[in-house]
């Protein structure tokens, strides 16, 4: 296996309109991404993840960009990003930016002149299609509203239909334009010779569409389907063209400056995954799949080891694979995981050893590092995103219970993650003295950075070790991994290899305390344990009894006494 940096690196994630606001106007910025940048540098984290900063009209909290060589001026200008650039890797860390490239938002210049005649030059940069039978060209519904619109938005101007598989405010790029990929391959190249370090690509393998927009033929089912439009997330994922577009984008771009590059990939599995990310197509470095951190169906322990298992896969065919259990559009991970309650802090530190100990990259959402919480909002009005806000509708619209509805979003709702940033127990949790433009979690005054950080049992200083751990051990970057005890439903355990060295990884998934016997072979070797989320008894040598959400790393040794 060859050794790459972005393989060994350890990525934290910024959402910087919650991270920490500079100028109180409610909404986190640059400015005060830099106020914390040594509070970051301290972690020992390689590189930073920034969600889109460019200039948009915010309707999809960035996603739809309207300038992609501007700053959003609710972030600040851009010499404030040249001054974070700077900054960043001035302390030894990496940037990288969130790149959307399937869909702009239609305040952008391009969408302005495209509707305005056929025969303007910009309108080959978006999708098009005639009427069919006086109606949409086929029955594709849009994610933004879970259904309750069509994919299609009609432009009386040009007489035809653009494509928009999110907000219409959203229309998709045509990267059949050699013009279009053109204009992008040189903003890209733009954002490079900045000195950024990589990309984030959001929706990257639905840059291409399905030859001739077929009907989908999946049944429609609530709360989807609305007024006879379906959401298939199926129809523009991985269609033929894709890779040739990436490794086109690869031999342009990526490839001339060694960026970092994750492709954000829903409806993909491991089975195809490594088409995008074995080293040898030059495509892409790792992408996110959805099958744990977005999968609300996930419900257990064995279902996790089985994806783990799968996606290992993956690095066996000399393709590479993230970790994470949060980010931006999913819950946080001890509220989905583990427990957010009585065993919040032993479950916060389980998690944190197992995204740093499982192969891949690990990435650490802001605010797990002190082990942050979902939010419990009383009604739909403290919400923001609009697929929590859109099904919620869509619910209530075909007689669903308002309450109910909301109780069955809200574990998934992507505001869990997007609430304000915790440093302290201040007005606002520290993130602003202004009025946070989304509420902050109620028990920000019990979970916080500073309280974090004067706790005896702070989640951040394991983080800390955990990091060190990964810089000084190869084998939890490039060791071999194999599951066992296979046969315990509330256990994941696993040992990691590299050369003669050795480790045992195992974790209680329950709040029950657990007896579990170890494979004849570790028993019957000597064995020193690295770390733990509890106090282990001295006289305790081997696994035997684990605690609720218990973690162990272990060295072992072979019979000769050195590490296996």
């Amino acid at each position: 296996m060859e050794k790459k940096w972005w393989k060994e690196a350890v990525v934290y994630q910024i959402y910087p309109k919650s991270f920490k606001d500079s100028n109180n106007d409610g909404v986190g910025d640059l400015q005060g991404i830099l106020e914390k940048l040594d509070y970051i540098a301290d972690l020992g984290v390689d590189v930073i993840w920034l969600n889109p900063i460019y200039q948009s009209p915010q309707v999809d909290n960035g996603y739809d960009i309207s300038d992609y060589r501007k700053i959003n001026p609710l972030f600040g200008t851009m010499d404030d990003f040249d001054q974070l650039l700077q900054e960043v890797h001035k302390r030894g860390m990496r940037l990288i930016m969130d790149m959307v490239l399937n869909h702009i938002s239609d305040q952008h210049i391009w969408f302005k002149e495209a509707i305005k005649s056929k025969n303007n030059p910009y309108h080959e940069y978006f999708i098009w299609q005639p009427a069919k039978n006086g109606k949409e060209p086929n029955n594709w519904g849009n994610y933004f509203y879970e259904g309750r619109g069509s994919a299609w938005e009609w432009n009386e101007a040009t007489g035809e239909y653009y494509l928009h598989q999110y907000s219409k405010h959203m229309p998709d790029l045509n990267w059949e334009s050699p013009k279009l990929k053109a204009e992008m391959i040189d903003m890209l190249t733009w954002w490079c010779e900045k000195g950024i370090d990589g990309f984030r690509l959001d929706a990257v393998n639905r840059l291409v569409k399905p030859k001739g927009f077929p009907d989908s033929h999946r049944p429609p089912t609530p709360p989807v389907g609305v007024n006879g439009f379906v959401v298939d997330r199926e129809m523009c994922a991985n269609c033929p063209g894709i890779h040739e577009l990436l490794h086109e984008l690869n031999q342009k771009v990526f490839s001339k400056y060694n960026l970092m590059t994750v492709g954000e990939t829903g409806n993909l599995k491991s089975d195809i995954a490594i088409d995008y990310v074995n080293e040898e197509r030059e495509e892409i470095n790792m992408l996110f799949h959805f099958e744990i951190a977005k999968n609300q169906h996930l419900v257990s322990v064995s279902e996790f080891k089985d994806i783990q298992k799968r996606w290992y896969k993956v690095i066996e065919q000399n393709g590479w694979i993230t970790q994470y259990l949060s980010n931006h559009d999913s819950p946080r991970q001890v509220s989905r995981f583990a427990d957010d309650k009585e065993y919040r802090i032993p479950s916060a530190k389980m998690l944190a050893i197992l995204i740093h100990t499982l192969p891949g990259t690990p990435y650490v959402y802001q605010g797990e590092e002190i082990g942050m919480t979902n939010v419990d909002f009383p009604t739909i009005d403290y919400y923001n995103e609009q697929y929590t806000v859109g099904k919620y509708h869509t619910m209530v619209e075909k007689g669903k219970d308002p309450q109910e509805a909301l109780d069955s979003l809200k574990m998934m709702s992507r505001d869990n993650v997007r609430t304000p940033m915790h440093w302290n127990n201040n007005l606002n949790a520290g993130f602003s003295e202004g009025k946070p433009w989304l509420a902050v979690n109620p028990n920000y005054s019990e979970i916080n950075v500073e309280k974090d950080k004067k706790s005896e049992e702070s989640i951040r200083d394991l983080y800390k070790t955990l990091i060190k751990m990964r810089k000084k051990y190869e084998l939890l970057v490039y060791g071999n991994y194999q599951p066992i005890l296979e046969d315990y439903d509330n256990i994941v355990a696993y040992t990691r290899s590299f050369g003669d060295e050795k480790w045992l990884m195992i974790f209680n998934f329950q709040k029950q305390h657990q007896q579990v016997v170890l494979p004849k072979e570790l028993i019957n070797s000597k064995t020193e344990l690295l770390l733990a989320n509890y106090e282990v008894n001295a006289n305790e040598t081997k696994t035997t009894h684990l605690k609720p959400y218990e973690a162990r790393v272990y060295k072992v040794f072979s019979e000769k006494g050195n590490a296996k």
